[in-house]
């Protein structure tokens, strides 16, 4: 399974990528298998993003990091808290999306800031945004203000939403539909001509309550003159 972390802080060394890394950790230690773990700098990618917008074609960079997102089983995003939401750069990455990329992808939403009162950020900016890509977001989002590392509670968060993230990762991975034979339509009898008869098509039934349901349009063929 690809499991790719989506990080959006600005600073080296950066305390959004320090929990992606984290979350990441905590996520493939609880997946059977081999992991393939990528992580995507937003950072790296302003430059082209901008292009992107201007221009309508994803750089070199750009096309890898959009490839990896949308081939990814699951997603971990980080971004630091702007004027009490997700920062510019971070939503212009998804704005480049396909809007049907992210459909049905299990995804475990994480943001940082220098306070404890932007933590909602999480329900009224990240997962509103992931439920409009029609993601999967997991119950548990991650907030970590700068109060909060070393302190208790964290590690508990971390935890728990790599938990849910990597139990839905794998029951997608078991349920995922594989490619069915589907068997050749059988040949009836041949004719006195020896050709093969087909089964007559079966008149379409009516309904279980007696009516029948006559076709809209045959509906409008009656009102004409």
């Amino acid at each position: 399974m690809r499991l790719v972390v989506v990080s959006a802080g600005l600073s080296v060394p950066s305390s959004t990528r320090l929990l992606g890394d984290r979350l990441a950790a905590a996520t493939v230690g609880r997946v059977s298998g081999a992991v393939d773990l990528r992580v995507v700098e937003l950072r790296d990618l302003a430059v082209e993003i901008a292009h992107n917008f201007t221009n309508g074609f994803p750089g070199r960079a750009l096309s890898a990091a959009i490839e990896d997102v949308t081939s990814a089983d699951g997603l971990i995003v980080v971004t630091p808290v702007f004027s009490a939401s997700y920062s510019g750069l971070f939503k212009s990455f998804f704005d480049v999306l396909d809007k049907d990329a992210l459909v049905g992808k299990p995804v475990l939403v994480a943001a940082t800031g220098g306070t404890g009162r932007h933590s909602l950020v999480l329900e009224h900016a990240l997962r509103p945004l992931f439920a409009y890509l029609r993601a999967v977001v997991v119950p548990t989002g991650v907030y970590a203000a700068s109060e909060d590392w070393g302190a208790e509670g964290l590690a508990e968060r971390i935890e728990r939403g790599a938990g849910e993230l990597a139990a839905l990762m794998s029951a997608l991975a078991v349920s995922s539909p594989t490619s069915v034979p589907v068997p050749a339509p059988a040949v009836g009898p041949e004719s006195s001509t020896g050709a093969a008869l087909l089964p007559a098509q079966a008149e379409p039934p009516g309904r279980a309550d007696g009516f029948h349901v006559v076709p809209f349009e045959e509906q409008l063929a009656a009102l004409r003159p």
